[in-house]
C-alpha cells in the first residue's frame, strides 16, 4: 500500500504507463491503480511489469502488465490493441520511459580538468547520444500517438510527461540526457496546444535529484559515502535533501485530475525541493 498523497477517485479511468519497470514510474503505476485505476503497466523489462501487475492484484487493484518498447510503432499498436482488449480506451497516459546513457555521459564536469583516459566532450559517442535522444523524445512522441488517439475519440484525457531539472538549465557532464529533457518541456507546451481543441490536456513534470539506479555511481561512492557531485548538488537545493520518489505522486495526482486541473494545460510543474528557485546565493 502506498500513503496515497491526495484523495483523488481514478475510479473507472484506463491509465497507461510506460517505463513502469523503473521506481518512479512503478510508484506511479501503483498508486493509479490504488486510487482505483485500471493500469496498464508498460515496459521493455516484461518481468518487472508483471510483478507489479501481480503486486497489485494481490492488493485487489486492477492492473495489467505487458512488454512494450516505446521506439517501436508496431509493437505499441501491438500493445494498444492488448489494453483495448483488457482495460478499455486509455483516459491519462504517462510517458515515464526515459534515461542516460554512459557513452553520451563525459567523465569531467570541465574540460581543462580532464585527465589521460577519462571520457572528454570529443570522446562521447554518437551513437549513444542518438540513443537518449530517441529514447526521450521519440519515446514520449510514439507512445503519445498511439494512446492519445482514444483520448481523441472520447473527447477527453490527460497527457503527463516527465521532464527534469536539466529542462531548466543543463547539468554537467549529461549534454544529451540535458538536451533531451528540454525537448521533452518543448513537445509539452506543442501537445498542449495541438490537442487543445479536443479536450486533451498535456502537463509534465519536473523531478528534481533522486537517488536512483541510474545515477547512484554518481553520486554515491562505492563505500556509500557522498561524492562531490552529490555535495554541489546539495549545496544548491534549498531543502538540503534529495527528493522521494512517492514525493512526485501528489502533483501526478493534481495534473491529472481532470476537475482539480481542469484549465491547467502545457506547464512544466517543477517537484524539486526548491533547485529551481535558488541562485546561488
Amino acid at each position: 500500500m502506498i500513503d496515497l498523497p491526495l484523495n483523488v477517485d481514478f475510479t473507472g479511468k484506463v491509465v497507461v504507463v510506460t517505463g513502469a519497470g523503473g521506481v518512479l514510474c512503478g510508484d506511479m503505476a501503483k498508486a493509479f491503480a490504488q486510487a482505483g485505476a485500471k493500469v496498464a503497466a508498460l515496459d521493455l523489462n516484461e518481468d518487472a511489469v508483471k510483478a507489479l501487475a501481480e503486486e497489485c492484484k494481490a492488493q485487489g487493484w486492477v492492473c495489467e502488465g505487458y512488454k512494450a518498447n516505446v521506439l517501436e510503432p508496431e509493437a505499441l499498436e501491438a500493445v494498444h490493441a492488448q489494453v483495448l482488449r483488457d482495460l478499455g480506451p486509455c483516459d491519462i497516459l504517462i510517458n515515464g520511459a526515459g534515461g542516460n546513457n554512459p557513452r553520451a555521459t563525459t567523465d569531467n564536469e570541465y574540460h581543462h580538468e580532464a585527465k589521460e583516459g577519462q571520457k572528454t566532450f570529443f570522446d562521447l559517442d554518437a551513437a549513444g547520444v542518438d540513443f537518449v535522444f530517441k529514447l526521450n523524445f521519440q519515446g514520449t512522441l510514439l507512445p503519445t500517438q498511439t494512446f492519445a488517439r482514444d483520448m481523441v475519440d472520447k473527447k477527453h484525457g490527460c497527457i503527463l510527461n516527465i521532464s527534469s531539472m536539466n529542462a531548466y538549465v543543463p547539468l554537467t557532464k549529461i549534454p544529451a540526457y540535458s538536451g533531451a529533457k528540454a525537448a521533452i518541456s518543448n513537445f509539452t507546451q506543442w501537445l498542449a496546444t495541438h490537442f487543445a481543441g479536443t479536450g486533451i490536456r498535456c502537463n509534465a513534470v519536473a523531478p528534481g535529484f533522486l537517488v536512483s539506479n541510474q545515477n547512484r555511481k554518481l553520486l554515491f561512492n562505492e563505500d556509500g559515502t557522498p561524492t562531490p557531485r552529490t555535495a554541489k548538488i546539495l549545496a544548491g537545493t534549498p531543502m538540503n535533501r534529495f527528493v522521494e520518489s512517492d514525493e512526485l505522486l501528489g502533483g501526478v495526482f493534481f495534473l491529472c485530475d481532470d476537475k482539480a486541473a481542469s484549465a491547467i494545460t502545457g506547464v512544466v510543474l517543477p517537484i524539486d525541493a526548491g533547485f529551481a528557485a535558488y541562485s546561488g546565493v
